[in-house]
């Protein structure tokens, strides 16, 4: 039993814990504490000894152990995908260690965390603030189960000390985008890189609604005649490694795909010729574009083939054997080299061998969603300069490019993302009428309810949602057919064309 033992002007609680070993009655943040009277002080040590007994007693110096310190431990005791242990390695070192680094654990109170919580939503969006509490909430559970704590003060209580109403922590509805948009996006980020591979790329998100690290790590082995194989996906890393590594959640999966988009990719791999990265060993559909840190390299060979019409052979003729070449040729050539500021080796960039997130989002998606070039130092935001011949106009690029360019790009969606592609292809599937259980296996999502354990998918369902997914595609490029029956894509330029000629 417990006994209360007399200090003077006080009462403190003591408590056998093993055979000769007593402890005394703390408080959280293992100070002793004064009891007035001695009753209280026996109560005090019979519970703490009744915990010893139960094997629910927690050793009040186990709680002066420094966040810091315990924040190393917990992560280093980690076994998780790279990219899960990259973010949680960069919210504790960025966001946690700054504020609670030297505090004891037992010290740190939920009006710590809370206060902390609202200076961090003065710099930050409040969807990130939330992820960094969740983690900071994660590692002090953990510390619970460890007997560090009594309790998680990173949790939130509902309703309490917030104004009554709706969140105010509700982010932005996400950017999704129809048929046309897709088509008309793809075709724009095509005309930035000066490549082929960005067309089918977006077109290939929005019409499977793949991951990005899925889309960057599809490898030709994974291509079937009517689907392709989702068993890999390349992350990317801050040291900039990419780390070939499962699915998320390891959602391997077959995704089926109509005939015009398995077409897409059988063109792309004929095309492109991918062969073998240094990094992986693996053969790659798609391969990264080296691209400048201004996102404004210089006018390319091929841009300007398609100001002037023809193909980049004429173009090399021009450069290097004029006399080859018939005089109008070479006169509509020379204006589009003089129009787009080219000069021999201006364009001329290394072929990376994947895409970087940053690079692709920053420099190609964006503006070609939204029209504009992002801010960038020296430069601040500014729309994506064109000429506006061969329509929908090619990007001026180099030096004067706003000075030389007739006119810019009107926005697409403004806001869409490329992950945007994979909410708007869970739109399109549900405008489709899509049965949840094939929504569920196309995005890689695991629904572990009865009704989804009863649920199956039929050959008749995946067929019909191929007929709308091409009956989609065709529409949308009817559309763009009707706005201007040629590109300067090349690929998209030969769809338009049989298209067209389906027509007669």
């Amino acid at each position: 039993m417990g006994f209360a033992e007399n200090r003077g002007n006080y009462w403190r609680g003591r408590y056998k814990i093993s055979p000769g070993k007593y402890g005394t009655v703390v408080d959280d943040s293992g100070v002793v504490i004064r009891f007035r009277t001695k009753r209280d002080a026996k109560q005090a040590a019979d519970a703490e000894e009744a915990k010893v007994r139960s094997g629910t007693w927690r050793n009040p110096s186990a709680g002066q152990t420094a966040f810091g310190e315990y924040a190393s431990r917990w992560y280093a005791a980690q076994d998780l995908a790279a990219s899960t242990m990259q973010n949680y390695r960069r919210h504790i070192e960025e966001h946690l260690l700054p504020e609670f680094q030297d505090r004891a654990l037992a010290s740190i109170q939920r009006t710590d965390v809370d206060a902390w919580e609202k200076r961090e939503k003065g710099f930050y969006a409040a969807s990130s603030v939330k992820t960094w509490r969740g983690t900071l909430h994660l590692l002090f559970e953990d510390a619970v189960e460890e007997g560090l704590i009594s309790s998680n003060p990173a949790t939130k209580r509902r309703g309490r000390g917030k104004r009554a109403g709706r969140s105010r922590d509700r982010t932005p509805e996400k950017v999704v985008t129809d048929p046309l948009g897709i088509l008309l996006l793809a075709e724009r980020a095509s005309l930035l890189s000066g490549r082929d591979d960005e067309f089918i790329a977006c077109v290939t998100k929005g019409y499977t609604g793949m991951r990005w690290g899925e889309v960057v790590g599809l490898e030709t082995q994974f291509l079937r005649p009517d689907a392709v194989r989702v068993e890999w996906q390349l992350y990317e890393l801050d040291s900039g490694e990419f780390e070939r590594c499962p699915p998320k959640d390891d959602s391997y999966r077959t995704l089926d795909a109509p005939a015009w988009l398995t077409g897409l990719w059988a063109r792309q791999a004929a095309i492109a010729k991918p062969h073998p990265c240094r990094c992986h060993g693996k053969t790659y559909l798609f391969r990264g574009q080296g691209i400048s840190r201004t996102g404004e390299t210089g006018a390319k060979l091929v841009d300007v083939a398609r100001r002037a019409g023809v193909s980049t052979g004429t173009v090399s003729n021009v450069l290097n054997r004029p006399t080859a070449v018939a005089e109008a040729t070479k006169a509509r050539v020379q204006e589009a080299i003089s129009a787009l500021g080219f000069t021999r080796g201006g364009g001329a960039v290394d072929q990376a061998p994947h895409w970087r997130r940053n690079g692709f989002t920053t420099w190609l998606f964006t503006p070609a969603a939204s029209g504009w070039y992002p801010k960038k130092a020296p430069q601040e935001a500014r729309p994506v300069p064109i000429l506006a011949d061969p329509w929908p106009g090619v990007p001026a690029r180099g030096r004067g490019a706003q000075q030389r360019a007739e006119a810019c790009w009107l926005p697409i969606a403004k806001g869409l993302t490329p992950h945007g592609l994979r909410h708007a292809h869970k739109t399109r599937m549900r405008g489709l009428g899509t049965p949840p259980k094939l929504m569920d296996e196309r995005m890689g999502h695991l629904d572990g309810s009865v009704q989804a354990r009863y649920d199956h998918i039929t050959k008749e369902m995946r067929e019909a949602l191929m007929a709308g997914l091409t009956a989609e595609w065709e529409g949308a490029l009817d559309q763009r057919l009707a706005m201007w029956p040629t590109s300067p894509v090349a690929v998209l330029d030969e769809l338009l064309r049989g298209r067209l000629t389906g027509r007669r």
